[in-house]
């Protein structure tokens, strides 16, 4: 990693209490009341109910004195309207603390719900950066996918079901007042869910590190989980219960969520929103996993050296190439990467049309993460990456 000595940079602090490793789940009932909670209010989705995690939880928490009031209507890309009705049935429970369990949507709608619970209106009042102006109610998030980093973000992200637009949220009193890192809470997601949301912790990782935000903190954290997530990502698909790639993966996923917390990150991510909107809905693990590499190739000479070492820490060979050569490698591996765990080869693929891609841009170009991208981008610039990635 080469320093900028004339850089100077502020990496804002992170004020989660983070519990990392295999069974740090059962310690929720200390870390509930370790935040004054008697009430807790959970957040999650159906399809964990079916698991039987929520059940598990009930269990925990009763067992404790906690009794736990359940929301699971989370979905993906879960919306504003749906972040109001759970926000009104916390009301309703008189609740003091808000769980999150689950992949993205969850924890970024539990964010969300706990501060409606203490703000006024609708959350789409405080889609943007720092607008929520009263403290949430202490969150504890767990995660049971390895690719947000919602757990240690400042941001919620969902939908805004009036305009069918993807929106966020961002304010450092969003961040969770815990969370629980457990790696035996993902050793049963399936293959494409392993892969998709891998990659996204990977698109997290790599605009971090290469984008022009990026300091020595955020760069230290981003390399080293682009490291792991070559090293382990396709293990985990192929073989979800081995535990030390999704130990790995998960790691590698929360490391990436604290980097680019004062980073922002790049274009991938920038049409990741648009692309996942309207009624195009394309998953975002996929959208960054098939746009992250044609976006690396765009980018890459305007920053080599980063993508040369981009290009080390997924262990492509580049001590005899050139600048120019070793940098492409990065773009290369990428590609490889997301072919290796079944990634489909184009947006296409998820009905995406020529005839979208003025609109696509045309939203993607507002996003604040075009700003901090290493190449300076036009709307014909992101015309031109999503005719690619079609």
């Amino acid at each position: 990693m080469r320093l900028n000595t004339s850089q100077t940079f502020n990496f804002l602090p992170v004020p989660t209490d983070i519990h990392f490793g295999c069974g740090v789940l059962s310690t929720l009932p200390d870390r509930l009341k370790s935040l004054g909670a008697k009430r807790p209010f959970l957040v999650t989705d159906a399809g964990l109910r079916a698991a039987g995690l929520v059940e598990r939880l009930e269990t925990l928490l009763a067992s404790a004195g906690l009794p736990l009031a359940v929301f699971d209507g989370v979905k993906p890309d879960s919306g504003s309207d749906l972040i109001a009705e759970a926000a009104s049935q916390l009301r309703a429970s008189e609740a003091d603390a808000v769980v999150g369990l689950g992949g993205g949507s969850s924890l970024d709608t539990a964010k969300a719900v706990a501060a409606m619970a203490t703000n006024s209106g609708s959350i789409l009042d405080y889609v943007g950066l720092h607008r929520i102006v009263n403290r949430p109610l202490p969150m504890v998030a767990i995660p049971t996918t390895a690719g947000t980093g919602s757990e240690v973000t400042l941001w919620s992200v969902f939908t805004d079901q009036e305009k069918k637009v993807k929106v966020a949220a961002g304010s450092v009193l969003l961040y969770p007042s815990v969370a629980l890192c457990d790696p035996d809470l993902t050793v049963d997601l399936p293959p494409p869910l392993t892969a998709a949301t891998g990659m996204d912790a990977l698109g997290h990782a790599i605009e971090c590190y290469t984008n022009d935000a990026c300091q020595p903190i955020s760069a230290a954290l981003a390399l080293e989980a682009i490291g792991m997530i070559g090293r382990f990502l396709r293990t985990a698909v192929l073989n979800g219960r081995d535990r030390s790639a999704r130990y790995a993966m998960l790691l590698a996923s929360t490391m990436a969520g604290i980097a680019m917390n004062p980073t922002r990150l790049g274009l991938a991510h920038a049409l990741a929103m648009p692309l996942g909107s309207w009624d195009f809905r394309i998953p975002h693990g996929a959208a960054i996993a098939i746009t992250l590499p044609v976006v690396m190739e765009f980018n890459h000479l305007a920053q080599p050296e980063r993508y040369i070492e981009v290009a080390r820490a997924l262990g492509e060979p580049v001590s005899r190439l050139s600048a120019r050569e070793a940098a492409a490698r990065s773009f290369a591996a990428v590609r490889s990467l997301a072919r290796d765990v079944g990634i489909p080869g184009g947006l296409g693929e998820f009905g995406l049309r020529q005839e979208h891609i003025d609109c696509v841009a045309a939203e993607a170009i507002k996003s604040g993460n075009v700003a901090v991208n290493p190449r300076r981008t036009s709307v014909e610039d992101l015309r031109r990456i999503l005719h690619e990635a079609l």
